[in-house]
């Protein structure tokens, strides 16, 4: 899974990829990850004016770090049928009361993904490796 973090002007502010096992940090998701640097980057935590690319549908945890650095877009690619917490889940970002507006699509590119996503897991099941997902 990867995901970058563009400010309002379009400029890539953070991008960065599943890194738990690398880790041991069960934290690490990309989400996170991009939040994270970002934050650290423009010295506030508060991420006003960003939209955050991301290949797979957010989990509970990293949908709730968006809402919490007050991301102000989200565009991701393919469900999680299993862990998405947008739509295929939980519905945490449209969640009443909300903390925080993020708006949110479903972007081009969702068969793409999820076909590179069924690859790297199907190598990783057969012994082949792969990097973190």
């Amino acid at each position: 899974v990867g995901a970058v973090l563009l400010s309002a002007s379009g400029a890539l502010l953070a991008r960065a990829h599943n890194r738990p096992i690398a880790m041991q940090d069960p934290c690490a998701h990309a989400e996170i990850l991009v939040l994270r640097e970002a934050a650290r980057a423009l010295g506030n935590y508060r991420l006003l004016g960003t939209t955050l690319y991301v290949t797979l549908e957010p989990c509970a945890m990293c949908a709730g770090a968006m809402l919490q650095a007050r991301v102000a877009q989200l565009v991701f690619a393919a469900r999680d049928p299993k862990g998405g917490a947008v739509v295929s889940r939980l519905g945490v970002l449209d969640a009443e009361p909300r903390l925080h507006r993020l708006r949110w699509r479903e972007g081009p590119g969702a068969r793409e993904s999820q076909a590179l996503l069924q690859d790297f897991f199907r190598a990783r099941r057969a012994g082949k490796g792969g990097r973190e997902a």
